[in-house]
């Protein structure tokens, strides 16, 4: 919900940085590889304690995840390949931080990294659907839980120290979401599907297939073995 509503208005407000940083010479693919290490940095911090600095590492990597978009535009450097580069960073940046979640959780307890690793499967899974349905051509946008609810609701788990409460609540959110998306495709590509033709039976289906009402004789032409001679007989007359 928040990447369609707000995504674009807080971009617009970054435009005047994104100029800066282009002026500065500093391109979209260096934001996004700043933002890969920010997330690294965030979940060294998360996974030796330090909730508080992996607060201020996700909120950093967040921010420069949205600059590399206003600098991308800004410069006139939109591209598919630009897109697909931050699409892939994104996706890594996610499994590392949720790793260093799973890190920080199994010093308690040896189950809670499982709600963690659950987390980023599902995370992966929403972004593959987006992803799948918009090569076919279809629109899998939107849901309760995409990645700026996710970075929101850990970053209060992290500020507050409530990760299991939060993971919990992600874990449910994001597997509605996942549904969601789901159904809305499988509407969308059923909407698609062909008319099935009428079946075709008895001798329109032989007339379309070219098969014969004719019977197929199962009589074979027998040949005379070989090396067998014929035996000839006469009849005799009576004296």
């Amino acid at each position: 919900m928040l990447d369609g509503r707000l995504r674009a208005t807080v971009t617009r407000g970054l435009n005047p940085i994104g100029r800066g940083l282009l002026n500065l010479g500093v391109g979209p693919d260096v934001l996004t590889l700043t933002g890969l290490a920010l997330s690294i940095a965030t979940a060294l911090f998360v996974a030796s304690g330090h909730l508080v600095w992996g607060v201020i590492g996700l909120t950093l990597s967040g921010l420069v995840d949205l600059l590399d978009g206003s600098v991308a535009r800004t410069s006139g450097r939109v591209s598919s390949r630009g897109a697909f580069f931050d699409s892939v960073i994104d996706r890594a940046s996610d499994a590392v931080v949720f790793g260093g979640v799973a890190w920080y959780l199994g010093r308690d307890s040896g189950r809670l990294p499982v709600l963690a690793l659950t987390a980023v499967a599902l995370a992966m899974l929403i972004s593959y659907e987006r992803a799948k349905a918009e090569g076919f051509g279809y629109n899998a946008r939107g849901g309760l839980m995409e990645r700026a609810e996710r970075m929101v609701m850990l970053g209060i788990g992290l500020a507050f120290d409530v990760l299991v409460p939060v993971l919990w609540i992600m874990v449910a959110l994001m597997a509605v979401t996942a549904v969601h998306r789901f159904l809305m495709v499988w509407k969308q590509a059923t909407a698609d599907l062909p008319a099935r033709p009428p079946a075709a039976t008895g001798r329109h289906r032989r007339a379309r297939t070219g098969e014969s009402d004719a019977p197929v004789s199962r009589w074979r032409s027998m040949d005379r073995p070989a090396g067998r001679r014929a035996v000839r007989t006469t009849r005799r007359s009576r004296p």
